[in-house]
């Protein structure tokens, strides 16, 4: 069984998907509401699969000064969970560690994966809607006979990074992350193998590539992100001649 760590921010406008709100028509508001959608379908996809699933949040300590509120970090992810999931009592939680994403991440990977024995661990990051519950557990599939599984995002990022034994994660999800862990995978003598590709959620052209996809699974009828979904639909949010629009 895999641990599916969802690495998680609380949706708050501004620090939430900061680049949306450059690039695409949606406020620092809107931009949170899509986050915490994308959050909500993780969780939920995670629920619904063969693995388990912990919330790993940044805690308020190592947000900006600015996005520091009276709700913690902590509290936030465990409401916006307790709507999302059937059942958030069996849901795990723990705090971040580290001063990079790269960090943080390898620390719980090396954590769960050293000290607490588990047979295998994902790191995921609530940013791609289309990581459905099948994607979920045909990673754990392919992780029984293989070290490292990725799942590729555009722009050499991962939606997913699944191993069976640590790698070197410095700086390992920084710039074209995708060929760095194949690297450090290689390094440690893993065999690796990849998922289908899948948008990860973070800047305009993310959603550009997004948005077709998602309406055309709305309209053939198949299965959607269900919160990411009603967030565009109530929004209006369509692609049109090249660029993000509110049609709503």
């Amino acid at each position: 069984m895999t641990v599916v760590a969802v690495l998680a921010d609380p949706p708050r406008p501004g620090l939430a998907l900061p680049d949306l709100v450059e690039t695409t028509p949606l406020s620092a508001d809107d931009a949170a509401d899509l986050y915490a959608a994308g959050l909500k379908d993780t969780f939920r996809a995670v629920e619904r699969s063969g693995g388990d699933l912990l919330v790993n949040y940044r805690p308020d300590d190592l947000l900006p000064d600015e996005h520091v509120t009276d709700t913690a970090s902590e509290a936030e992810l465990r409401a916006l969970a307790g709507d999302a999931l059937a059942d958030v009592t069996e849901t795990r939680f723990e705090r971040q560690v580290g001063s990079s994403v790269s960090a943080r991440a390898g620390n719980t990977a090396t954590h769960l994966l050293r000290e607490e024995g588990v047979d295998s661990v994902a790191v995921a990051r609530g940013t791609a809607p289309l990581l459905t519950r099948t994607v979920i557990d045909s990673a754990a599939m392919k992780l029984r006979g293989n070290q490292t599984v990725l799942g590729p995002s555009t722009r050499g990022r991962t939606y997913y990074a699944g191993f069976t034994a640590p790698v070197d994660y410095e700086a390992a999800f920084e710039g074209p992350e995708l060929e760095t862990l194949v690297d450090r995978a290689n390094d440690a003598g893993h065999r690796v193998e990849f998922l289908p590709m899948h948008v990860g959620l973070e800047t305009g052209a993310d959603l550009r590539d997004l948005l077709p996809v998602l309406w055309s699974r709305i309209e053939a009828e198949r299965v959607v992100p269900e919160h990411t979904a009603t967030f565009a639909h109530e929004r209006g949010l369509r692609v049109r001649d090249g660029a993000v629009v509110l049609d709503g």
